[in-house]
C-alpha cells in the first residue's frame, strides 16, 4: 500500500481537507525542487505533486507550459526526477509525492522499468495526463506490484458511464478538473466544481481531489468544503517563476503562500 490511502483516510477522520501543492521538477533549476518540496510540506502540505517536464503538455496553461520548458532547457528529465524524489525521502519518508506527467516520458523508459525506479525512489502515485482509462491496464498492473496507485483524471464534461470506468481503473484518488480549460484558467465557477463532485461522489469509492484554476485561499477554502482535498499548482508554479532570479528566496515564498492556505482550509 502506498502512503496516499492513509494520509487521506487520516485527514478524514480529522475533518480536513488535504492540500496538495504541485511543482514541476527542475523549475527553475533542478537545485531548488527538493528545498521547495520541504518547504511546502513545513508549510502545511499533505501532499506533494512533482511535474515531469514535458516538451508538449496539452493539459496545461501558460504558467506549467513555461515552467516544462525552463526545466527542459536546464537538461532536467525522468531520471532526474526521481533522484528528486530520493533525495526528498532522505529527510521525509511520510509525506506521499504524486509525479504528474505524460505517458510518453513513461513509455520511453519503458513500464516495468519506470515503475520499478519510482518504487526505489520512493513515489507513491502517478498521473499520466494522457493516459485514457481503456489503455491503463499495463501500466496500472505494473504500478499496483509496486504499491504505485495510478490516479485518474475525470473532467466536467465526462459522462457518468466513463466515471464508473474511471473509477475501476484508478487506486489512491480520483482527480476532478474543476473547470473546462488547462491549469491556471481564471473562470472558475464554485458551484459548477460542486455539482460535478457530487456527481463524481456517487460513480467511486475513492477519494476526490479537485485541482486547476485553484489560485488562492478563498477558493481552495470553498472547494474544500465538498472535496477531500484541493491540487494547487499554476498559482504555486507562477510564483517560483517570478523569484528565479533570486532562487534562494523561493523556498520561504511557497512556505508563506502554502501556509495561509492551509490555515484558511484549516478555519
Amino acid at each position: 500500500m502506498s502512503r496516499i490511502g492513509p494520509t487521506l483516510e487520516a485527514l478524514r477522520s480529522q475533518q480536513r481537507t488535504a492540500l496538495v501543492p504541485f511543482i514541476t521538477a527542475g523549475d527553475p533549476q533542478l537545485a531548488v525542487t527538493v528545498p521547495a518540496l520541504n518547504a511546502l510540506v513545513r508549510g502545511g502540505a499533505d501532499l506533494l505533486e512533482l511535474g515531469v517536464p514535458f516538451s508538449d503538455p496539452e493539459a496545461d496553461g501558460p504558467a506549467i507550459q513555461a515552467s516544462s520548458e525552463r526545466a527542459l532547457a536546464n537538461g532536467t528529465g525522468l531520471r532526474d526526477v526521481l533522484k528528486c524524489v530520493t533525495e526528498f525521502r532522505a529527510s521525509d519518508d511520510q509525506t506521499p509525492v504524486i509525479l504528474m506527467g505524460y505517458l510518453n516520458s513513461v513509455l520511453a523508459m519503458g513500464e516495468g522499468a519506470f515503475a520499478a525506479a519510482a518504487a526505489k525512489a520512493g513515489v507513491d502515485g502517478a498521473i499520466i495526463v494522457n493516459l485514457p482509462p481503456e489503455e491503463s491496464k499495463s501500466l496500472r498492473n505494473a504500478l499496483a506490484e509496486k504499491d504505485i496507485d495510478l490516479i485518474m483524471l475525470a473532467a466536467p464534461t465526462t459522462s457518468d458511464d466513463r466515471l464508473s470506468a474511471i473509477d475501476r481503473a484508478a487506486s489512491g484518488f480520483v482527480y476532478l478538473v474543476s473547470l473546462k480549460g488547462t491549469t491556471g484558467a481564471d473562470h472558475i465557477s464554485v458551484g459548477e466544481v460542486n455539482q460535478n463532485l457530487a456527481r463524481l461522489r456517487g460513480r467511486t469509492r475513492l477519494p476526490i481531489l479537485a485541482g486547476f484554476g485553484i489560485k488562492d485561499a478563498a477558493t481552495a477554502r470553498a472547494l474544500g468544503e465538498q472535496a477531500d482535498g484541493v491540487v494547487i499548482g499554476a498559482a504555486i508554479v507562477s510564483r517560483m517563476a517570478a523569484l528565479r532570479a533570486d532562487a534562494d528566496a523561493i523556498p520561504e515564498a511557497l512556505y508563506r503562500f502554502v501556509h495561509d492556505i492551509r490555515q484558511a482550509l484549516d478555519a
